[in-house]
């Protein structure tokens, strides 16, 4: 279905995967795992047809269907439930069998209206070959499934939040009987019911699939083959194994790699002792060269050892000086058209006060985060800035970036009073460092971006951080970095995400509840909402 062969992928001069032979075969359910910027999406974007490799041939049979990190359609007019059709085509048979009824019906002489029965007939026979109508109840049940209700399915895409939309994109490609699935992140904005049924699923996919996901649950249930990306040495580490097995055989070849490391540092030691005494004597110099060349070249090997993966450090700086409350909000309101998201909403943030947003998908919880960072405007209601308030907007989906900058760009628009020297050293703490500050931020993986995000509100000294999914495609030991680091901030946090472990490392004073705009006291009640918001 899918077969490389001598691939190699590069994000700049940094080489990601070398010399990799790869296939994908009916029944491989892949989990394509690494630590954030090995070459996870990258691979899959290549796989995809949607980048050119290096080097290296990617031949593909059959049709594939690929959920992107960051899905975007093109024309964001249409309906949802057209969108989802898309997948097998039906949308387009489904609106011209709307308009030749439409034609049947209008005044019109025998020829003509006999005209409009024969296509009418044509394009029912042609819909019925693709499924019909009952291919739109695999579409609504598939929705339903992934939490999209019929009065979502009805919105233009536009109306839709980044949750919804990305839930309508998975829906397409689970719909459209591609042979080979390349997910990336499938489970993201999914509440729990919804990825017990994506497990179920995506087990009994019958075709190829290759799935990228920090969710461990997901990749017990699902897979049964694993590619690690070795960002260290360049590899593509392939385990025919599940998960659990695979976690097992990975500590076993980790502990033999350790090993026979530690046995060639021997050896090299030896050989440049012995080295050392024959070069004493004139007679022996000859066998002394001999050793050390010997000796240089074991000490070559052992670049391809693995070595420790790097991991961010991430610590919020002491928030710059405000008043007692810093933020609120009063009667804050937001439709789309004849569609209400949430009314009369109230907030006030205190300084160094913890608020966690709650609701289902759709009920305005990045609009909420959006209009009290400034960059959205209520219908209604006002936002107001309090004494010394200073913002720090982390956005889901990551259009407070601008991807045509390089990241030293990115952060010099974020702190501009600040010297190329500290933008440094601060993205060298995120594992940004030589060239690669120089590189395109539109060229960075989901974690990536992720944390060159969170480096932008590090050296904001913002004092109250707005949070949209902010461990939204981090790798776990990335993720408990972020979620370190709000436990020790100093300053306020509004926070949205589906994630239970974030809410409880923020350990939250208030919970909004919307769309209603409730503003209560944070009980652990609520705990089990997290994942079903």
């Amino acid at each position: 279905m899918i077969t490389t062969t001598g691939l190699e992928l590069r994000a700049g001069a940094r080489i990601l995967i070398s010399d990799a032979d790869l296939r994908v075969q009916p029944g491989d359910r892949i989990g394509l795992v690494g630590r954030n910027g090995a070459g996870k999406t990258t691979t899959l974007t290549t796989l995809a047809g949607e980048r050119v490799p290096h080097a290296g041939k990617v031949d593909v049979s059959g049709e594939i269907g690929y959920l992107p990190q960051d899905p975007r359609s093109g024309d964001l007019d249409i309906t949802a439930s057209d969108r989802v059709l898309s997948g097998r085509g039906l949308d387009v048979l489904r609106a011209q069998l709307v308009k030749a009824q439409v034609a049947m019906a209008e005044p019109a002489d025998d020829a003509e209206r006999d005209k409009a029965v024969r296509r009418y007939g044509r394009l029912e026979d042609q819909f019925a070959a693709m499924g019909g109508y009952a291919a739109e109840s695999d579409a609504a049940r598939i929705c339903t499934n992934l939490g999209l209700p019929d009065r979502v399915l009805a919105q233009p895409l536009r109306t839709l939040s980044g949750g919804q939309r990305r839930r309508v994109e998975l829906a397409r490609i689970l719909f459209s009987d591609a042979e080979t699935l390349l997910l990336d992140e499938p489970t993201n904005h999914l509440d729990g019911d919804s990825i017990t049924w994506l497990k179920g699923f995506l087990s009994s996919h019958r075709g190829g699939l290759i799935v990228i996901s920090h969710d461990v649950e997901l990749l017990e249930a699902v897979v049964n083959k694993v590619w690690h990306l070795d960002a260290n040495r360049a590899t593509v580490d392939i385990y025919n194994l599940g998960w659990k097995r695979y976690l097992q055989q990975r500590e076993t070849d980790e502990r033999r790699r350790k090993q026979e490391r530690a046995n060639t540092e021997r050896k090299i030691d030896t050989l440049n002792a012995q080295a050392d005494k024959m070069r004493a004597k004139a007679t022996k110099a000859k066998a002394a060269k001999s050793m050390d060349k010997r000796a240089e070249r074991l000490a070559a090997g052992l670049a391809d050892v693995r070595v420790q993966d790097k991991v961010a450090k991430l610590r919020f700086p002491t928030p710059v000086a405000c008043g007692k409350t810093p933020l609120t909000a009063e009667g804050l309101s937001k439709s789309y058209g004849s569609l209400e998201i949430f009314t009369d909403v109230d907030l006030a943030v205190d300084r160094g006060t913890r608020v966690v947003v709650l609701g289902l998908n759709g009920a305005g919880k990045t609009t909420l985060l959006r209009m009290l960072a400034g960059t959205e405007n209520p219908d209604t209601g006002e936002v107001k800035a309090g004494h010394g308030l200073r913002v720090g907007y982390y956005a889901q989906e990551h259009e407070t970036i601008d991807m045509d900058r390089s990241l030293l760009e990115v952060m010099r628009s974020a702190a501009p009073d600040s010297t190329d020297t500290e933008l440094r050293r601060i993205l060298g703490a995120f594992l940004f460092s030589g060239e690669t500050v120089d590189q395109r931020a539109g060229t960075l993986s989901g974690g990536e971006r992720t944390r060159l995000a969170m480096a932008t509100l590090v050296i904001s000294g913002a004092n109250v951080l707005l949070l949209d999914e902010p461990t939204n495609n981090l790798d776990p030991a990335s993720r408990e970095q972020v979620l370190e680091a709000l436990r020790t901030y100093a300053g306020a946090i509004v926070l949205v995400t589906h994630d239970a472990g974030a809410v409880r490392a923020l350990n939250p004073d208030k919970v909004i509840l919307l769309p209603d705009g409730t503003e209560d006291t944070w009980s652990e009640d609520l705990a089990d909402l997290v994942e079903l918001a």
